[in-house]
């Protein structure tokens, strides 16, 4: 498939003020789309699904990029299962039976590497979807996105819709959440190392033992990918997106911290959780279609910690 999107056509990019959406939105912006449609949550509510309905009739889009969710990291998701749970299954079902009504053909959901099993074959290939338990500490939001791919597939096999989904992996940038109790950890890494920094703590503890690997995409990177599966992807098995290369928790903090500048002591407490061990997506499959994703960690963790500067004043928690 090679479909060169019109650029005059009406792209709705839900989620559009969060990290993913965001950056979705300024891709598309400088590639010259001239027809975006975003909406707060405020404007629309999405697990309402009356105001959502009306918000597609009244916006009448051509294109679907699905960003919206309730996301955390460890803590939140450990903490509020139950609206992790709901609060997905009803945006991506409000959205998707919306779309379909509309008679959106094309729409492309964004899901999460969590949605894979918690001792999957390393790297994950999308095949391992559902051959297996899910890591508990996140196993309500990945169940939710395991739903949004089976919903876009169901589309498919019913509607005939050109319907997709890509599961990026762990994803840090600009718009990231550095709020303390609900971020990920690349973002709560830049915000404890600065106030450490700041405060001249002598010692940072982090969570686990530090041991588990993760691998990390720079938002830009996933912007990209998401034009790119738009114009050169059209199958029903879900798609991965990432670097194919990972880190480990205390390697990123070090890296983190060193770009902060703080130059304390980084103290593991082994008795707080690790979540799963390791989690590296297989993208091989992007890549043979032709596309790569190309921000270095070290420099994609610089340039987001300097919008980190530029925001700090802004940020809640």
């Amino acid at each position: 498939m090679d479909t060169h999107l019109d650029k005059h056509q009406r792209v709705y990019v839900a989620g559009h003020r969060g990290l993913v959406g965001s950056a979705i939105w300024r891709h598309l912006s400088e590639q010259g789309f001239t027809s975006l449609i975003g909406a707060t949550s405020a404007e629309v509510d999405l697990r309402d699904r009356e105001a959502t309905s009306a918000f597609f009739d009244r916006e009448q889009p051509d294109l679907v990029i699905d960003a919206a969710a309730r996301v955390g990291g460890i803590l939140a998701n450990s903490t509020y299962p139950a609206d992790f749970l709901s609060d997905n299954l009803r945006i991506q079902l409000n959205l998707m039976d919306a779309a379909e009504e509309m008679g959106v053909d094309r729409l492309l959901f964004l899901g999460s590497s969590c949605i894979y099993p918690k001792f999957a074959e390393q790297p994950i290939k999308e095949s391992s979807l559902l051959t297996g338990a899910l890591e508990p500490t996140n196993d309500a939001y990945a169940i939710a996105k395991i739903a949004g791919i089976l919903q876009v597939q169901a589309n498919r096999r019913q509607h005939g819709r050109h319907w997709i989904s890509a599961m990026p992996t762990n994803l840090y940038g600009p718009n990231d959440n550095f709020d303390i109790q609900g971020s990920h950890v690349l973002p709560a890494l830049i915000r404890r190392f600065h106030e450490a920094k700041e405060s001249g703590a002598k010692e940072v503890v982090l969570w686990g033992t530090g041991t588990p690997r993760r691998e990390f995409l720079h938002v830009d990177d996933l912007a990209e990918a998401c034009l790119f599966l738009m114009e050169n992807y059209d199958s029903a098995e879900t798609i991965n997106v990432g670097v194919g290369q990972d880190v480990t928790i205390r390697e990123l903090a070090e890296i983190v911290a060193d770009v902060v500048g703080y130059s304390g002591r980084l103290v593991q407490d082994p008795s707080k959780p690790d979540g799963t061990l390791r989690k590296l997506l297989d993208v091989s499959r992007i890549n043979d279609l032709g596309w790569k994703a190309k921000v270095p960690l070290r420099e994609g963790i610089l340039a987001t910690y300097q919008w980190f500067l530029e925001h700090r004043s802004e940020m809640r928690g």
